[in-house]
C-alpha cells in the first residue's frame, strides 16, 4: 500500500489556501488605507508644530510657510526646511496631495484622505484639527471652517 497524496489531493488543498489568502488580502486592503490616513494626521500634526516654530522665528508672520498652494516651505529657514520637506515627502508618499495657503496671520493645511469616503483633513492656525467631505482651505478661506 502507497503512503502519501494524490495530485487530486494537493491541488485541492492549493486551492482551499489560495481562496484563503485572497479573502485575507481583500480584508487587509482598508486597513492599510487607514494606516496611511494616520500618518497622514500625524504628518499634519507636526506641520502645526513647525508652523508655529515658524512663526516664532519669522518676526511673527506665518507668510512663508507655504511656497505655493501645494508645497511647504523647503529653504530659507535653515533646520525648519528639511523638516518640512521631509513631511511633504511623507505626505506626498502616502498618495496624499497637499493644499496650503498662508496670509501673515493665519494658515491652512489640507490633505485628502487615502480611505474612501474619508474626505479631506484641515489643521489651521487656530489650532483647529478636522475632517471635511469637501476641500476648505483656499485662497479666499485661509481657514478649516
Amino acid at each position: 500500500m502507497k503512503k502519501g497524496f494524490t495530485l487530486i489531493e494537493l491541488l485541492v488543498v492549493i486551492v482551499i489556501i489560495s481562496i484563503l489568502a485572497s479573502i485575507v488580502m481583500v480584508a487587509m486592503s482598508g486597513s492599510r488605507d487607514k494606516a496611511k490616513d494616520a500618518r497622514i494626521k500625524g504628518d499634519l500634526s507636526q506641520v502645526r508644530s513647525l508652523a508655529e516654530l515658524l512663526y516664532d522665528t519669522d518676526a511673527y508672520s506665518y507668510d512663508n510657510l507655504c511656497v505655493s498652494a501645494t508645497s511647504f516651505l523647503t529653504s530659507g529657514k535653515g533646520d525648519l526646511d528639511a523638516q518640512f520637506k521631509s513631511l511633504q515627502d511623507d505626505i506626498v508618499s502616502q498618495g496624499a496631495t497637499i493644499i496650503c495657503w498662508d496670509s501673515s496671520t493665519t494658515y491652512c493645511v489640507e490633505v485628502n484622505l487615502q480611505t474612501a469616503g474619508s474626505g479631506h483633513y484641515c489643521v489651521d492656525s487656530t489650532g483647529l484639527a478636522t475632517t471635511t467631505s469637501a476641500t476648505i482651505c483656499a485662497e479666499g478661506n485661509i481657514s478649516c471652517q
